[in-house]
């Protein structure tokens, strides 16, 4: 075989799936509820941000809150102020995609 498979969860339970960290890129499957998210961060690489379900909150370099709803691809540069939360009451699912990987991680 020469495929690598990676499964991912499909569900409505929390989760921060790092599915491919690798040299060259990292892949990460994300779900969140109401009120969860991520802790403000700097984006570590060029970051891009897939709505796959629900709407997106998210605040970047304090510019305040904007809205995404599924169907949506964010490309946030590195050294960027995060802010990733769901404020709504739908399920909020994402992948997110680094690259260049970081090469701190």
């Amino acid at each position: 075989m020469v495929e690598q498979v990676f499964k991912f969860s499909t569900g409505n339970e929390k989760a921060v799936e790092k599915l491919i960290m690798d040299e060259n890129v990292h892949y990460i499957h994300m779900v969140f509820n109401k009120e969860e998210g991520l802790p403000e961060h700097y984006s570590n690489s060029n970051v891009y941000m897939s709505v796959i379900r629900g709407k997106l909150s998210i605040d970047l370099d304090d510019q305040g809150v904007h809205e995404y709803d599924a169907g949506n691809l964010l490309k946030i540069p590195k050294g960027i102020k995060m802010n990733v939360k769901n404020l709504n009451e739908d399920t909020l699912e994402l992948i997110v995609v680094k690259s260049p990987a970081p090469s701190n991680m």
